[in-house]
């Protein structure tokens, strides 16, 4: 998969009100001025797959969900146990007659990996062999070519979802409840431990593994997973910015200083949860910008064979189906009782855009929203002032005082009605001139570069959608612009678009802006339903707009280094770390039941669309609602699976439908339970559950029936509802949906 950079799934700009998964990272803005040269406004890369390697499932179970070594609630494997390594034996004694086949019928192609903990399968370099002839063995289930995947960032994300809170109800953000114990596998570009966020001065002698140059007590492990790695003599060191940011989301230290672009941050920031203990396993290393599935899995096996709870994957590639064998893993990996939090993508906005794994049902997959805050250089036209955010591209040494020219030639983006100056502007047209221009259409490289050869002095591009304006990324052509050049929210543009001709100053000295924009939904955030079984995702939305945290050494004139970044690989690590809150206050409960703490008790109507105008509500766009970790902490019931899907019914079929969810009662005290549910998005459709009630004692569980009703005039598209679980108050709640096709 190729990093998300926002998913490595890590935050890339799209064209017009889209943002793309980039291959690089999204920095808004780094300490000296250095933003992410990801955040480019590229088109999406295209997803893909490699043709001359493959995934190969055989028959049998893996450890994670064979009824012979599959964990207890709450519990590991246990590699230690006789029949754990009778099983192993098991497993490796048919891969053994898979490799003898392949001598015998194959023998060009070659065993790269070998998996048993989340897929019996193995990792195949065909070397000419054709799919076709490997999948005949007979010891083959599935064979799949293998993925590549992409790295699809008071604190205001905390704020958000109420993490000092959380940390409150066991001892603080220094206390055992904010993740203490608890092991979180970054699986990304890797992780600077010089970092201030990665600091071990607390921590307690841990054993270390992998290459210790690249740990401490607070990073415990450092790998690195590459097909080529020996070769190229790769290691763990953190090269790429994106797994070092996605690390200080997860578990920075608590109230760690920072700074950007010279400016104070007025807050210590901090991870969600600071007191976990990480791993780095690198996929990324040095300047890879890809990986291959088997990469990916190998780190995932390597994570839960070290002892890891939660695994962050900011990335995300092509879904392939409900049998994608990475998704798969990670579904078994969540039985076995690693919660793996995934990106659902940087591919919005539109429906069907989520990407694997975050397509995974048992994932924990994020979408992105805003954070209210940028770093910025004051605008001032007709008497007002506005912030314009900082990027890769030139800055102004001196406040400078221009006339401003407004550019509504054709095309416009039909958000702004400014021209996206995709191509040459008429020359001397800005000559000295502050120019004003949209985002869409092209690379922000290429718009600059056109109003600097039209003879702008100073560029000023106007966000397309709703909320603060982000730092822009160099990037996509071979002449970069040398002009100065920030970003506009879409608000503050066009109250300056009415000035045009007037005397305006962009001010030299930058400074922190804290806004009113959150909760916005991204526009670049994937979208389900899933291919094949129209599945609801995301599942939950975290903050992943501007989201502040830390970046290499490397990137910054001094130590240390912090930046903003945008993407669902951003989102992401506020999961992973909530995981970890939540999994370090109630360390008995199942991977299962920590997602469903996570997900269905998430805020509702407190998201907004990407244009801020309206409540976001299409549940494919939003899942569950934008995450709570007090709400999370405090569950009282565990849903599974933490939403029903009837998939697609055809049109004017009149069917009707029944699905099972599992009520667990995951308090210290009985409970009766009271459920409902609400009235379907859509016409002609209904749901309803039975029982409509259901006593539980503390760790008991109860199967509840949920039908579906379609009129055979059932209006087509998307119909959803919310079934409720009550306890007195509302404890949980789950999205049920179906499609009309």
């Amino acid at each position: 998969m190729r990093r998300s950079r926002t998913a490595l799934a890590g935050a890339a700009v799209a064209l017009a009100a889209v943002t793309a998964f980039s291959s690089a990272n999204l920095a808004a803005a780094a300490a000296g001025g250095r933003a992410s040269g990801n955040n480019t406004d590229a088109p999406p890369t295209a997803s893909s797959v490699d043709n001359s390697v493959a995934l190969v499932q055989l028959n049998g179970d893996p450890l994670s969900t064979s009824p012979r070594t599959h964990p207890a609630q709450g519990k590991k494997i246990d590699f230690a146990n006789n029949g754990v390594q009778s099983e192993r034996a098991r497993l490796s004694a048919l891969r053994n007659d898979f490799k003898s086949w392949l001598r015998a019928n194959a023998p060009k192609a070659q065993v790269t990996s070998e998996y048993d903990i989340s897929l019996n399968a193995v990792a195949v370099k065909l070397n000419g062999v054709s799919l076709s002839s490997v999948a005949a063995a007979p010891q083959v289930r599935s064979a799949k070519y293998q993925s590549v995947y992409r790295p699809a960032g008071a604190d205001p994300d905390l704020s958000l979802i109420s993490a000092v809170q959380a940390w409150n109800k066991a001892g603080g953000a220094d206390g055992p409840g904010a993740g203490a114990g608890v092991k979180v596998a970054i699986i990304d570009t890797g992780i600077d431990i010089t970092h201030p966020c990665f600091a071990d001065a607390n921590y307690p002698a841990t054993q270390q593994l992998g290459d210790k140059r690249f740990t401490n007590n607070k990073v415990v492990v450092a790998k690195v997973f590459n097909n080529k790695g020996g070769v190229n003599n790769y290691t763990p060191e953190a090269l790429q910015e994106h797994g070092t940011h996605v690390a200080g989301t997860v578990a920075c230290n608590d109230n760690t200083p920072a700074a950007v672009s010279g400016v104070p941050i007025p807050y210590g920031m901090s991870g969600v949860a600071p007191r976990a203990t990480l791993g780095n396993y690198n996929i990324f290393p040095g300047a890879v910008d890809n990986a291959r599935s088997e990469d990916i899995l190998n780190a995932l096996e390597a994570a839960y064979a070290d002892g890891f709870d939660v695994a962050n994957m900011s990335l995300g590639g092509g879904a392939h189906g409900a049998q994608d064998l990475l998704t798969v893993a990670v579904d078994d990996l969540d039985q076995a009782n690693m919660v793996v939090a995934v990106a659902a993508g940087n591919s919005g906005p539109g429906h069907y855009t989520v990407e694997s794994p975050g397509s995974a049902a048992r994932a924990l997959t994020a979408g992105a929203s805003t954070v209210p805050h940028f770093i910025g250089t004051p605008v001032s036209v007709a008497g007002s002032s506005y912030g314009a955010a900082l990027g890769d591209f030139g800055k102004v040494t001196s406040d400078t005082t221009a006339a401003l020219g407004v550019v509504t030639s054709a095309p416009t983006d039909p958000a702004t009605g400014l021209a996206t100056a995709c191509s040459a502007l008429p020359a001397g047209s800005l000559t000295g001139k502050i120019a004003l221009i949209s985002r869409g259409g092209c690379t922000f490289s290429a718009k600059i570069r056109s109003a600097q050869d039209a003879g702008a002095a100073i560029v000023l591009v106007v966000n397309n959608v709703g909320g603060d304006p982000i730092a822009m990324g160099l990037g996509g052509i071979p002449n970069e612009p040398t002009v100065p050049a920030y970003q506009l929210s879409l608000a503050d543009g066009l109250q300056v678009k009415g000035h045009d001709g007037q005397a305006t100053t962009v001010g030299a000295n930058p400074a922190y802006f804290s806004t009113s924009n959150a909760d916005l939904m991204a526009g670049f955030s994937s979208q389900g339903p899933t291919d094949v079984d129209f599945r609801v995702k995301p599942d939950v939305v975290a903050p992943g707009v501007n989201v502040l945290s830390s970046i290499p050494h490397q990137f910054c004139p001094t130590a240390p280094c912090f930046a903003f970044f945008q993407g669902t690989s951003m989102a992401t690590p506020h999961l992973a770390g909530s995981a970890a809150v939540v999994k370090s206050q109630h360390p008995d409960w199942s991977a299962a039941q920590i997602r469903s703490a996570i997900v269905n008790t998430a805020d509702q109507s407190v998201l907004k669309t990407f244009t801020g105008t309206a409540t976001a509500t299409d549940v494919n766009i939003i899942g569950s609602g934008r995450e709570n970790l007090l709400s999370a902490v405090s569950a009282t019931a565990a849903l599974d699976p933490v939403s029903t899907s009837f998939g697609a019914v055809p049109s004017g079929s009149g069917q009707t439908r029944t699905a099972t969810i599992t009520v667990t009662n995951v308090s210290g005290a009985a409970k009766t339970y009271s459920l409902s549910v609400g009235a379907a998005s859509g016409s002609g459709m209904s749901y309803a559950v039975s029982p409509s009630s259901v006593p539980l004692g503390p760790g008991e569980s109860a199967t509840v029936t949920v039908t579906m009703t379609a009129d055979k005039g059932a209006s087509g598209g998307d119909h959803y509802a919310t079934l409720r679980v009550s306890a007195g108050a509302e404890v949980a709640h789950a999205v049920v949906y179906a499609f009309i096709k």
